[in-house]
């Protein structure tokens, strides 16, 4: 535009100079500035509108090149960036059109789209400009904030109600697709993901890790070297063996350490307890339970009798039916039929001749009177032969056993919070060593020296079958795991929100990717759960769970991060008011706009495609 001013300019000052020519002549040359004038505005104007139009195309395709630029080799970028342009460029009067882009990931990945094209001119054509050049250029930035975030979600058993797990599974994959698509080289965003329930796991096959407590010294902590962890892993897995090495029982009375090395038996079995073992023993004749009774053993010549004095006092008569010896000796037969006393039977007699009843009668008419003979019953007392028993009496004796704990490599995965045995800090004034507290609620890295900043294993029946997962960008690995996931187990948010925090940070289980000090980066951490807390390493108390996470919340807060808490409340729970008060931005603690009530499962998507759309926006930079 100057340098068409400047020839208006020349040809002016050439007009005025100008002596000769007549009045039409004069005329026609006047009408020039003015055809120009209009001309140059009118030509300009349109001019600046297709500029506007080639400003709005190029813009558009630095954002779409932009998804794609760090793959694309240079010919592959020029021809998209061309192909993206035309299809945006809807001006058909622009000619000689050119498109050019330029890819450069140092400091910082942008795209830059360069455009130019000619504009006929409709009037300026009469001083010698048939178009007018334009052209523009976009910048697309994206790559000097990178991305890392922390998923920490619930798998506990309620995730198993109203369709809950099955809406966050998908919700979940869905959110990795757009944090993938926000990538345009590895590196610019990093996942990790943390499943947890009372427990997390840490992967089985990390056993001999060394931020991994088994309690195998058997001590609280260096700075009391003498207090045995009967809470340990190796105090509860293993086998009660004697010194010889025989397992002495898989009975739940020796599955620990602590009943193993109490273990204790009687002399005589079915005796539980010393004082009943002592008072107990056992007769070298059997049939006596008593050391009297032992002792004064014997046996009777009438089977039955147990005792000497039960056994004199009896007999046998030589009549049936007498059990004692004066009924027995009053006893005995008759000659004579239907007599049953001695005095009866002798002053009775029968004659010869049976139709004769006395001796008298008898005898005058020939017949032999026979008097009645008496025959009494004998008693053969039974005699004694006394046969003394052995008493022996029940000896208690303590077993001299062993406690073996199971091989490591047996472990589920399962870690509780860190902390010490009795209580997350440490109680009473020791020193040493191990005196750092709250292990559970900071980010702080395990070490060997310091049984409490180390995570105690536990053989939880309710172990998370899906196990933890560190910074990466393995999108397929990372759908994987989230298929894996299965509600099962108590609620603790806690221990998920501090290892979500340690896998941003680095430290025992996690190998975090260093910065690039050329890039900015943001630090994401998004909880989402179900219920309240119900269980943790020391607690069954709610109260007593929120009060620990809570300290967790204000250092993830004080490190800067980003906290976004997600309550999915189907169950009429009432609204948490520890997540309301977790969530928070750099800058804004609490941050409400960071909490999520949810109060259907289907609603989980849609929030987290929120989330997902506000941490991967690109912007156009120039």
């Amino acid at each position: 535009m100057l340098s068409l001013w400047k020839n208006f300019r020349r040809a002016f000052s050439a007009f005025a100079r100008a002596r000769k020519g007549n009045v039409a002549i004069t005329f026609a040359l006047a009408t020039l500035p003015v055809v120009g004038a209009v001309g140059f505005a009118v030509d300009y104007s349109h001019a600046n509108s297709v500029k506007t139009a080639l400003q709005a195309a190029i813009d558009s395709t630095a954002l779409m090149i932009s998804k794609e630029a760090a793959t694309d080799t240079n010919s592959q970028l020029q021809a998209n960036a061309l192909k993206y342009f035309l299809a945006l460029f809807t001006r058909p009067e622009a000619k000689d059109v050119t498109v050019t882009a330029s890819y450069n990931a140092g400091s910082g990945s942008q795209v830059v789209i360069t455009a130019s094209a000619q504009v006929p001119t409709s009037f300026l054509g009469v001083i010698g400009y048939d178009s007018i050049a334009i052209s523009s250029s976009s910048t697309a930035k994206w790559g000097t904030a990178r991305l890392r975030v922390a998923l920490v979600l619930d798998n506990t058993g309620s995730m198993a109600d109203d369709g809950k797990m099955p809406a966050l599974i998908s919700a979940t994959k869905s959110l990795l697709s757009q944090l993938q698509s926000a990538a345009t080289t590895d590196g610019d965003v990093y996942v990790s993901i943390v499943p947890f329930v009372k427990d997390v796991n840490l992967g089985a096959a990390n056993w001999n890790s060394n931020y991994i407590y088994w309690g195998t010294a058997g001590t609280q902590d260096a700075a009391s070297p003498n207090e045995t962890d009967n809470t340990s892993w190796d105090a509860n897995n293993g086998t009660c063996q004697d010194q010889g090495g025989t397992i002495l029982g898989t009975s739940s009375s020796y599955k620990t350490r602590s009943s193993c090395r109490t273990k204790s038996s009687c002399s005589i079995s079915g005796y539980t307890s010393q004082s009943s073992c002592t008072s107990a023993g056992s007769c070298s004749v059997a049939g006596y339970t008593s050391q009297s009774a032992c002792t004064g053993a014997g046996t009777c010549s009438l089977s039955g009798y147990t005792s000497q004095s039960a056994c004199t006092g009896a007999g046998t008569c030589s009549l049936s039916g007498y059990s004692t010896q004066s009924s027995c000796t009053s006893a005995g037969t008759c000659s004579i039929s239907g007599h049953n006393s001695q005095s009866s039977c002798t002053s009775a007699g029968v004659c010869s001749k049976s139709q004769y009843t006395s001796s008298w009668s008898c005898g005058n008419n020939g017949g032999t009177w026979t008097t009645g003979h008496w025959t009494a019953a004998t008693w053969t007392a039974a005699t004694w032969t006394a046969t003394p028993g052995t008493w022996t009496a029940g000896v208690w004796s303590t077993a001299t056993t062993k406690w073996v704990p199971d091989d490591h490599s047996t472990w589920n995965g399962c870690v509780m919070d860190r902390g010490y045995p009795q209580s997350p800090s440490k109680l009473g004034g020791n020193s040493g060593p191990d005196t750092v507290n709250n292990y559970d609620t900071n980010a702080g890295s395990p070490s060997v020296a310091i049984n409490s900043s180390l995570y105690p294993a536990e053989q939880y029946s309710s172990c998370p079958q899906a196990a933890i997962l560190g910074l990466n960008y393995d999108w397929s690995g990372m759908t994987s795991l989230v298929n894996s996931m299965s509600p099962n187990g108590n609620t603790n948010q806690a221990i998920g929100l501090q290892l979500g925090w340690m896998s941003l940070v680095g430290g025992g289980p996690f190998t975090v990717p260093a910065m690039d000090p050329n890039y900015q980066y943001q630090q994401v951490i998004i909880l989402l759960t179900d219920g309240l807390n119900t269980q943790d390493r020391w607690y069954s108390s709610q109260s007593s769970i929120d009060g620990r996470q809570q300290l967790t919340c204000n250092n993830i807060n004080a490190a800067g991060i980003t906290l976004y808490t997600i309550q999915v409340n189907t169950g009429g729970d009432p609204t948490s008011t520890l997540l309301q008060n977790c969530a928070g931005s750099p800058g804004k603690y609490p941050d409400s706009s960071k909490f999520y009530l949810l109060t259907q499962a289907n609603q989980i998507t849609a929030t987290f495609n929120s989330i997902g759309t506000n941490l991967t926006k690109l912007r156009v930079a120039k």
